[in-house]
């Protein structure tokens, strides 16, 4: 607010500053095409798009605060609740809902303890779990030590995202499937750009004016592409391209 009353154009870097009008723009990750990526990583893993087989899963949402994290799961149930509700994915423990699958502060221990009561709960002797939809690393993380001390079955796909260091060298010993990458050198790119286009008097590039509604007003944002990475690319995706070097995984 004493910003924006002294005439300074404020741009939200990466997530919204809610309650408020002086906020002009935003800048950040197209966060439901993360849980898109997501989605669709699960349903090409399982080929839920065949007539046969019935598969099992289960879901580890973010804090019930963040609009971040709904975006994520929005984007994701888009993809997976029509499988859900044929019958063809089920969630034998019952927690479908953002609420009922949310993690308080995006905690690794919280979702680790959840996911083995889960675990032991619904998935203990013959019970197949084939896919937990973790979305975003620090989640993916607990449900990780959770499967590692809980379960015996058939390991699971575990998405996550952000490519932490810890979730990547999980992804290369196999305890997780894959994360969505978002590169922050992009994100300060475009940032750079939109900031210089307001100096210089331009007009500001944006490509969405309908998603980011911060309880005041809908933010014009520019929403970055995310990819992901998997263990047959995260050499070219991480290394190659210098967010990482080979020591550090």
């Amino acid at each position: 607010k004493n910003a924006k009353d002294n005439g300074v154009t404020v741009i939200a870097y990466d997530r919204v500053i809610n309650g408020t009008d002086a906020v002009d723009y935003l800048v950040t990750f197209d966060n439901y095409m993360v849980g898109q990526i997501q989605g669709k990583y699960i349903e090409a893993m399982l080929d839920l798009g065949r007539p046969e087989g019935l598969y099992t899963m289960e879901i580890t949402s973010g804090d019930p605060s963040d609009i971040n994290g709904m975006l994520f799961y929005n984007g994701a149930m888009d993809v997976l609740k029509p499988y859900i509700d044929s019958g063809k994915l089920q969630i034998k423990s019952g927690q479908i809902d953002y609420y009922a699958t949310a993690t308080e502060g995006w905690s690794t221990d919280k979702a680790w303890g959840r996911a083995e009561s889960i675990i032991g709960k619904f998935y203990s002797g013959s019970t197949t779990l084939d896919a937990w939809l973790c979305l975003n690393d620090s989640t993916a993380l607990g449900v990780a030590k959770a499967l590692e001390t809980a379960y015996t079955g058939r390991y699971p796909i575990v998405t996550g995202q952000d490519c932490e260091i810890e979730n990547v060298k999980n992804i290369i010993n196999g305890k997780q499937s894959m994360s969505v990458f978002k590169d922050t050198r992009t994100l300060v790119a475009r940032t750079v750009k939109m900031t210089t286009q307001i100096v210089e008097g331009k007009t500001v590039e944006v490509n969405n004016t309908e998603t980011y509604n911060n309880g005041v007003k809908i933010l014009p944002a520019y929403l970055c592409e995310p990819v992901f990475v998997t263990k047959d690319n995260y050499k070219e995706i991480l290394i190659d391209s210098g967010y990482y070097t080979a020591d550090q995984l």
